[in-house]
């Protein structure tokens, strides 16, 4: 039998055109075709990030510029918008940096309410601010733009947002609302093998880069800059992935953007009134209703997730994830970002029917 198909909230299903993009013949990392190739992709993923600047890539997963921010960055205390399993890790990691930190928490399944991020910031003391736009592990969207006003009205605050499984799918304008860090791996909303993380750095991150101590030196900003001027990464990078970062990038300006946050927002429409129609509701509010994936309230112990997930599986050959962290189990996740269809999405929502007729 093949492997499932992926419905989890990353990484999600890679389409067979990215992997033949995978298959280029691999070439020198500090030579003439490698900076062709880094060049190719900035157009076009520079218009999904909505900035002017260059974007960055890392071989690393998304925790490392998560990390890389806060060693970068912060230089007196920073403040976490926690709210989930990642948001909250981040004030751990910073933490564990060695870092001040003081963080804002949300109920798990609420969004960050913009108003407590203004009344913490007047205590004064903040120059870096932190984000997960979209919580995967709550299927919480946050409000971006209204959190992104209220940090850029203090004077030398920075915003560090991670997009991870947004970017792409919602739009995240990195210049117009003034981030200072835009950052995501590539295997969820963009659906591409995980392996790399592409991020912007704003002159005022980069400047402030300059002035941190102890940046070390595979994630420093200003490495990753020094390197972009000549179309280049600092270190080696993982050229297949950036190969299927070009077509995709390609693909996605095909498709056209407004074309592309438009199929999300409709294919989760769609897993809603599937989860409306048995009596089921997501764990988020509809103001801050991810639009990549839906995390489904089961505290209520009504549906037995592992056996549901299993038999899912089992008859289907399809995989949904059971919930994260400390709400594993009393939830249940299905995404619908990356490369999914109405076909596939009305394909899924049959096959979740026939099963959960024995569940309810």
């Amino acid at each position: 039998m093949p492997l499932p198909k992926l419905y989890i909230p990353g990484p999600v299903d890679i389409a067979p055109e990215t992997y033949a993009a995978m298959a280029e013949p691999i070439i020198g990392h500090r030579g003439p075709d490698f900076e062709k190739l880094y060049a190719a992709i900035q157009p076009n993923l520079k218009k999904i990030a909505g900035t002017e600047h260059n974007i960055f890539i890392s071989t690393s997963s998304a925790w490392g510029v998560m990390e890389a921010a806060i060693k970068n960055l912060v230089q007196s205390k920073v403040l976490n918008l926690c709210c989930g399993a990642f948001s909250d890790k981040w004030y751990s990691v910073a933490k564990a940096c060695g870092k001040q930190a003081e963080k804002i928490q949300a109920e798990w399944g609420q969004p960050i309410d913009p108003e407590t991020v203004r009344a913490k910031l007047q205590e004064g003391g903040f120059d870096t601010v932190t984000l997960v736009h979209n919580e995967t592990s709550t299927g919480v969207m946050n409000p971006l733009k209204e959190i992104a006003a209220i940090v850029k009205s203090f004077p030398d605050t920075l915003l560090v947002v991670d997009t991870v499984s947004s970017f792409s799918a919602v739009p995240t304008p990195m210049d117009e609302l003034g981030i200072d860090v835009l950052l995501a791996g590539v295997q969820k909303a963009l659906a591409l093998p995980p392996g790399i993380t592409i991020f912007g750095v704003s002159p005022a991150a980069l400047k402030r880069a300059e002035t941190t101590p102890d940046r070390g030196y595979y994630l420093d900003f200003l490495e990753f800059a020094k390197a972009d001027k000549k179309n280049n990464t600092p270190t080696t990078p993982a050229i297949a992935l950036l190969y299927a970062l070009k077509h995709k990038v390609n693909a996605i300006a095909q498709e056209g953007l407004e074309n592309r946050y438009a199929r999300h927002t409709k294919l989760n429409k769609m897993l809603i009134a599937w989860a409306n129609k048995h009596g089921l509701k997501s764990i988020a509010p509809p103001s801050a209703q991810s639009q990549t994936l839906l995390c489904i309230d089961n505290k209520d112990n009504r549906i037995d997730v592992p056996a549901f997930i299993k038999a899912l599986k089992n008859k289907h050959n399809i995989l949904i994830n059971g919930g994260y962290g400390k709400i594993k189990g009393t939830t249940f996740r299905i995404s619908n970002m990356g490369n999914e269809t109405e076909t596939t999405i009305n394909h899924l929502t049959q096959c979740l029917d026939d099963i959960i007729k024995d569940f309810i």
